[in-house]
């Protein structure tokens, strides 16, 4: 793969128009255009990890998304400077723009995430897996005798939050014009973490773009000469766009710093193990100047503060220093892994440390699985009430249900799988406190509030 090719401001659904004439470019055009969306603007009521809201203000989907762009956007600058001092040739290229790039594509990268948080996403594939959706798998429509093929089932039962942000990207949605948000042909390449379709998915139920939506990834692809994968077996995989990387470390470096973070002002953590766990990424005299600077902040708050930031840039600039050094691979798509992995190793087992107390006091905490439970049995619910009303849609209930929903999701598509991913789409779009309030009223149990 060339970087004069993979960096392209061509926009999907756009393709024969020329640029607007505009200061910014085309990749901060995308940024702004994500920002003041509806969908990126509802992530504010979208569980990150820890219930929503409370007197102590943690993370969110939106709040998350943010930050994870501030630090794509280093990521993408410094890369781009150093690239730039080792192929001076390219400087009439867009790879000064990388920084751009990433942090548009940052912000998108939960956009597609139901509510709920990752329970959520699971709530969605087991619902088809081993939960209520299950007839659906063999079930053939009365009317037409239309099923779902193989490669939908898989699909459904492997739910994936990244693969229905491209969707919600790039899908033409009722009322939407084809192209979907109309995002250049990079931005949108560089969301996609798992460029593989669902029959591929594993264990890890993860997989880069639906079905319906494979065709506009195949455009991408091409487009920007990402390199497609031999698979003798009929599934679609290519190798990772180089920009992914980046989105996934500052995705990697956010959500386990600021858990960390968030759980100390919650007291789930006590301060030692917080303070431990931040410190680890340093060591000789360098964690001597931090102590040193630990013991002008009299405020405990303000002490773990300063110890996230220099942990976040300890690990910006390692996940710079891997991806430099590794450019190679990265574009002979032979880089195994993620950035995060080949860190040196002091700083890679400071982070493993940081996963492993995650795990054992944040993600198993009571609160934590509060929500989770929450949010599969309303998920579940909400799913099994809509699948039953797009398949039996003569009913006299299914007909209240079918009339609830926005006029942007073809809830009526004239195909089987077409129809249940309408579904998905109006569910997967709902913030935890509609998706609730929803479920409450189909119980009967808010009507008159």
């Amino acid at each position: 793969m060339q970087w004069e090719k993979l960096l392209s401001t061509q926009r999907l659904g756009m393709e024969n128009e020329p640029p607007r004439p505009d200061d910014r470019t085309e990749f901060q055009r995308d940024y702004d255009r994500l920002i003041f969306s509806a969908p990126f603007r509802r992530l504010q009521n979208k569980t990150q990890v820890f219930p929503l809201p409370g007197s102590i203000f943690v993370h969110n989907r939106l709040t998350h998304s943010l930050e994870v762009s501030s630090v794509g956007r280093s990521l993408g600058n410094d890369v781009s400077r150093l690239l730039l001092q080792n192929h001076p040739w390219l400087h009439g290229t867009h790879l000064s723009e990388l920084g751009s790039i990433v942090s548009a594509a940052c912000l998108a990268h939960d956009m597609g995430n139901p509510p709920f948080g990752h329970s959520g996403e699971k709530a969605i594939g087991t619902f088809f897996s081993e939960g209520a959706g299950q007839w659906l798998k063999d079930y053939k429509c009365d009317e037409t005798g239309d099923s779902l093929t193989a490669a939908q089932w898989e699909d459904l039962i492997h739910f994936e939050g990244n693969a229905n942000a491209f969707r919600l990207l790039t899908h033409h949605f009722n009322g939407r014009r084809k192209g979907g948000f109309v995002m250049t042909y990079s931005t949108l390449a560089s969301i996609v973490k798992y460029p593989f379709t669902s029959d591929m998915a594993g264990k890890k139920a993860k997989f880069g773009f639906f079905r319906q939506d494979q065709s506009n990834y195949e455009i991408i692809a091409e487009k920007l000469g990402i390199r497609k994968l031999d698979s003798p077996d009929g599934s679609v995989q290519y190798c990772r766009y180089p920009l992914v990387y980046l989105v996934e470390a500052a995705d990697d470096i956010c959500y386990e710093i600021m858990d960390i973070e968030d759980a100390f002002k919650l007291k789930i953590l006590t301060e030692d193990e917080t303070k431990d766990a931040l410190l680890g990424f340093f060591a000789g005299e360098q964690r001597e100047h931090i102590l040193n600077r630990l013991q002008t902040v009299q405020d405990k708050n303000e002490q773990v503060v300063y110890l996230r930031s220099v942990a976040i840039n300890c690990l910006e600039g390692e996940c710079v220093r891997v991806f430099v050094e590794n450019e190679e691979k990265i574009l002979a798509g032979e880089f195994e892994g993620s950035l995060i992995e080949h860190m040196s190793e002091p700083v890679r087992d400071a982070y493993a440390r940081c996963v492993s107390l995650s795990y054992k006091k944040i993600y198993r905490s009571k609160n934590v699985i509060d929500i989770e439970m929450a949010g599969f049995k309303v998920i579940s619910e909400l799913l099994d009430l809509m699948t039953q009303a797009v398949t039996h849609s003569d009913k006299a209930y299914s007909q209240l249900l079918i009339n609830r929903v926005s006029s942007q999701y073809d809830i009526l598509a004239p195909t089987l799988y077409g129809r249940i991913m309408a579904v998905i789409d109006y569910i997967s779009g709902m913030t935890d406190v509609f998706a609730l309030d929803l479920y409450r009223r189909i119980n009967g149990i808010a009507i008159f509030e």
